[in-house]
């Protein structure tokens, strides 16, 4: 299936599955950089659908992600989101990195921290805009994390 079934098959097949659970919504779908991106709109059942740490919401985007897959869908991958709540996320953890960055140009130390994937990229999109901050991941799976360096410039 091409890009624009691939789209309607995920909105559809997310639609029916939230029905399944007496969820009645329109899912609103997008494309961005061969991502196709659900958004469900509010409803009493939000923290159900997002889960304790979004759990929930992962095994949705992953559920979705596997139709795709199986019926040979040319995009796959799929972010799922439930009233804004990654979005509102992204930009405490922005903001956050703000005061992390801060900090580590403060004192000069290091920062380790234990994030998630999501997390780590936004920290990591954060940290391009200062020249004198490198970071890094280092670890495999649930033991990856992530490090905010000071780097000292050579005049």
């Amino acid at each position: 299936m091409n890009k624009d079934e691939s789209i309607r098959f995920a909105t559809k097949y997310l639609e029916d599955l939230l029905s399944f659970f007496g969820i009645n919504v329109a899912v609103d779908s997008t494309v961005d950089d061969e991502v196709i991106q659900l958004a469900i709109p509010s409803t009493s059942m939000n923290s159900l659908l997002i889960g304790k740490e979004a759990q929930n919401l992962r095994a949705l985007q992953h559920v979705v992600s596997m139709a795709l897959t199986n019926h040979e869908a040319e995009l796959t991958r799929v972010n799922v989101d439930v009233a804004d709540y990654k979005r509102q996320r992204a930009d405490r953890i922005a903001e956050q990195a703000e005061k992390w960055i801060r900090e580590v140009r403060a004192t000069g130390q290091t920062k380790i921290l234990n994030l998630n994937a999501a997390d780590r990229r936004i920290v990591h999109k954060v940290a391009q805009d200062y020249s004198d901050i490198e970071t890094y991941s280092e670890g495999e799976g649930r033991d990856r994390q992530l490090y905010i360096k000071k780097i000292h410039l050579q005049d």
